[in-house]
C-alpha cells in the first residue's frame, strides 16, 4: 500500500473540472484518508460522440487549470488515457484505494458504462450529482412520465428545492504517500496539430477561476438587461457561460446561488426580469438533459418520427459554403465565422444559421449537429440535440418547420447597425447600414465605394430566399399526412 491512511479514495474527474461544488471530491475528503484525483481520456466510452476538436482544446486548458488548483492544495491530477474501467482497476491496484467516487453524466453511452463500472470495480463505487439542478429521473409530469414541453417542465422545477453548492473548506487535500504514474498533459494530444485555435485563447479563460470571473462580471454588468439584450449579437448581452457549465468549470448550483446572492437586500428573487429570463435559460439546459435521458435515441433520430421521412437534400458544395461562412447572407456568414474563430456563436445567430441549413438548403439537422459538435467549445450532446431538433421542427417543444427565418430581417432586427456583421465579415465593413444585411440590393456605385464586388470579394447568395422558402414548405407537405 502506498498510503498509511486506513482509507484511500480515487476521485474520478470527468465533466466536473472544479474543486468547489464538487460533491464527489467533498465526499472523498469527508470519508477520510488519501484522495487521488484522476482524469481519464476515454474516447471509446463516448460512443458515437467522442469530443470534437474545439472541445478538446477547451479540455486541455481546463485540465491545466485544475492541475494548478490541485497543486496549490498539495495534491496532483493524475492523467491517463485508455478504457476507463481498465485504467481505474490499475489505479486501484497501484494505490490501494478502496473507493472510487465520481459525479454523474447523462449521455446514454456514459450511463451504460457507469452502471457496469459500479457493479464491476470490486471496491466502493459512488456517484453524485454535480451537473444539474434537477436530475432527469427525479422530474416527472402528472402522468408520471417525462415532460416534452418546456414551460410546464420549468414551472414544475421551480416548485422544487435547489440544493446549495457543496463547499470544500480545506486548504490542503490529503495526499497519498506516493503518487501513481501520470501522463503529461501534452501526451493526451488534445491540442490541434495545425494552429487553427489562435482566436480561442483571446476569447476564453477556461478553468474554475475563469468561470467565476465571467459569472461575476455578467451578474454585475449584464444580467439585469439580459431580457432585452440577449438576442443582440452586436452587444455583450449574454453570459457566455455554456462551455464552463459543460465542462464543469462551473456548476448550475453555483450560478443559482450567485444570482440569489445578488438579490440580497431587495428581498426579491429573481432580483430582476433579466435574472428571471437568465435562470430560465439555465432551465433550458436542464430540459435538454431531461429529454436526452428519457429519449436517448434523439442525437441520431428525430423525436417526431414522421420527420424520419423528410426529403433532405445532399449538396456538399452548399454544406461547405455554410460551414465556411460563404453563403452570401451576411448574418449567416458572420455567425459561422465567429464559430470557426472562437469556438462559440451567439445563441440568436445559432438559430438563424441552423434555420438556414435545414430550411433554405434543406440539408439535414444531423449534418448541422455534427459540424457544431466539432467546432463548438460548448458542444454538449443534450443541448446540441435539443437545439437542432428545435430548429428542424422534429423535437420536443420544437419551432414549427414552417417558421422559416428571413436572414435579412433577422439581421436588421438583431444587428440593426451591422456591427456584428462588420466584425466577422470585414469585406462588407464599409457598406452603408441599409445594405449591410442585403448587399445585393446596393447600387453598383455604393458597392464600388465600399470595395465590394459580389461574386468575387463576397459571394452572391447560394440560394434565393423566396425560392428556398417555397421549396421548404413543399417538402414539409410530403410528410404532413403521416401520423405524429
Amino acid at each position: 500500500m502506498v498510503s498509511a491512511s486506513p482509507y484511500s479514495t480515487i476521485v474520478w474527474f470527468r465533466q466536473d473540472l472544479r474543486l468547489q461544488d464538487n460533491p464527489a471530491l467533498a465526499a472523498a475528503v469527508a470519508r477520510g484518508g488519501a484522495v487521488v484525483p484522476v482524469f481519464i481520456l476515454d474516447d471509446a466510452a463516448e460512443g458515437r460522440w467522442p469530443m470534437g476538436g474545439a472541445s478538446r482544446w477547451w479540455l486541455h486548458q481546463s485540465l491545466a487549470a485544475l492541475a494548478d488548483a490541485l497543486r496549490e492544495r498539495g495534491s496532483q491530477l493524475v492523467l491517463a488515457r485508455g478504457e476507463g474501467a481498465a485504467v481505474l482497476r490499475g489505479l486501484i491496484k497501484s494505490t490501494g484505494a478502496d473507493a472510487v467516487y465520481w459525479n454523474r453524466r447523462y449521455e446514454p453511452a456514459v450511463i451504460a458504462r457507469d452502471k457496469e463500472l459500479k457493479a464491476g470495480l470490486g471496491v466502493e463505487a459512488k456517484s453524485f450529482n454535480a451537473a444539474l439542478l434537477f436530475e432527469p429521473h427525479t422530474v416527472q409530469n402528472k402522468a408520471g412520465g417525462p415532460f416534452q414541453v418546456f414551460t410546464p417542465f420549468w414551472k414544475h422545477c421551480l416548485s422544487l428545492k435547489v440544493e446549495e453548492p457543496v463547499r470544500l473548506p480545506l486548504k490542503t487535500l490529503p495526499a497519498p504517500e506516493t503518487w501513481p504514474h501520470s501522463l503529461a498533459l501534452g501526451e493526451l494530444n488534445l491540442l490541434p496539430e495545425i494552429a487553427w485555435d489562435a482566436g480561442f485563447a483571446q476569447a476564453w479563460e477556461p478553468g474554475e477561476a475563469g468561470a467565476q470571473r465571467r459569472l461575476k462580471k455578467f451578474i454585475a454588468s449584464a444580467m439585469d438587461g439580459y431580457g432585452e439584450q440577449r438576442n443582440r449579437p452586436d452587444v455583450h448581452g449574454t453570459s457566455a457561460l455554456s462551455p464552463y457549465l459543460h465542462f464543469g468549470d462551473l456548476g448550475p448550483r453555483q450560478v443559482w446561488a450567485a444570482v440569489k446572492a445578488s438579490a440580497k437586500g431587495s428581498g426579491v428573487f429573481p432580483p430582476s426580469r433579466g435574472a428571471q429570463v437568465f435562470l430560465s435559460e439555465v432551465g433550458w439546459r436542464e430540459f435538454a438533459h431531461h429529454l436526452l435521458f428519457h429519449f436517448p435515441h434523439t442525437p441520431e433520430a428525430p423525436l417526431r418520427t414522421e420527420f424520419g421521412a423528410f426529403p433532405w437534400r445532399s449538396d456538399a458544395p452548399q454544406r461547405r459554403a455554410w460551414q465556411r461562412g460563404r453563403t452570401g447572407y451576411p448574418i449567416v456568414d458572420a455567425g459561422m465565422r465567429q464559430l470557426w474563430t472562437t469556438g462559440w456563436m451567439h445563441n440568436r445567430v445559432r438559430m438563424i444559421v441552423a434555420s438556414f441549413l435545414v430550411k433554405h438548403l434543406r440539408l439535414s439537422w444531423q449534418a448541422g449537429a455534427d459540424w457544431f459538435w466539432d467546432t463548438l467549445v460548448d458542444a454538449d450532446l443534450a443541448s446540441n440535440t435539443l437545439g437542432w431538433q428545435w430548429t428542424a421542427g422534429c423535437g420536443a417543444d420544437a419551432a414549427p418547420y414552417f417558421r422559416i427565418f428571413n436572414p435579412m430581417l433577422q439581421g436588421a432586427k438583431f444587428d440593426p447597425e451591422g456591427a456584428y456583421v462588420r466584425r466577422w465579415v470585414p469585406e462588407l465593413a464599409k457598406l452603408p447600414t441599409e445594405f449591410i444585411h442585403s448587399p445585393w440590393d446596393a447600387p453598383m456605385t455604393v458597392l464600388a465605394q465600399a470595395g465590394v464586388t459580389l461574386g468575387r470579394t463576397y459571394p452572391l447568395p447560394i440560394v434565393d430566399h423566396a425560392e428556398a422558402r417555397t421549396a421548404a414548405l413543399a417538402a414539409l407537405q410530403t410528410i404532413r399526412a403521416r401520423p405524429v
